[in-house]
């Protein structure tokens, strides 16, 4: 079936691009949510008379998806979540479990803008792409641990991780230096 895509569709096109789709996914997604129209003669004149009013709104839509996204930058979550001794959740943390928790750090996010790949099943930091428009995307941290004091435990050993590799480079740089000096001979 081939429809007029109305906005920007991941993986399918751009607005304005008639594209051919399977007619269940045209039937049950695109078009009830308003996202595309069937491809005809009146509905592409359609298109064309609405595009400029289609793409202003769009772009109205996608710099405010920008100025949350600004503001959401480095946004990391905190999931409290019961598990055993190896570290398996007992149940896992959703799609909508994620956002819950943005939504309660003040951002309006919706469970199908949140993007994950499978269920999160252990304890950890996980790095979840949250799509605010179909043109912008922010990737928020979900530290998932049994308690409060564990997720800071786990966050202090991550940044004393990331800053240990620097402290390394400079005594490696400094034992290369060493090492090229040449060497006083006594006589």
């Amino acid at each position: 079936m081939e429809v007029i895509l109305l906005e920007r569709i991941e993986n399918l096109g751009q607005m304005g691009d008639t594209v051919t789709v399977k007619p269940g996914f045209a039937r049950n997604f695109l078009l009830p949510q308003k996202k595309a129209l069937r491809a005809s003669k009146a509905n592409m004149a359609f298109f064309e008379k609405q595009r400029a009013q289609l793409e202003a709104a769009n772009l109205k839509r996608r710099d405010e998806a920008q100025a949350v996204a600004a503001k959401m930058d480095g946004l990391s979550v905190l999931m409290v979540r019961q598990a055993g001794e190896s570290g398996q959740l007992y149940g896992s943390v959703s799609g909508k479990d994620v956002a819950d928790a943005i939504k309660a750090s003040g951002y309006t996010v919706e469970r199908r803008q949140v993007y994950l790949d499978s269920p999160i099943k252990t304890l950890g930091t996980y790095a979840v792409r949250v799509g605010l428009h179909p043109e912008v995307s922010v990737t928020v941290a979900v530290n998932v641990a049994r308690s409060q004091e564990e997720a800071e435990r786990a966050a202090a050993a991550a940044a004393a991780a990331n800053a240990a590799p620097a402290e390394e480079e400079v005594v490696e740089d400094a034992v290369d230096e060493a090492e090229e000096a040449p060497e006083a001979t006594e006589e």
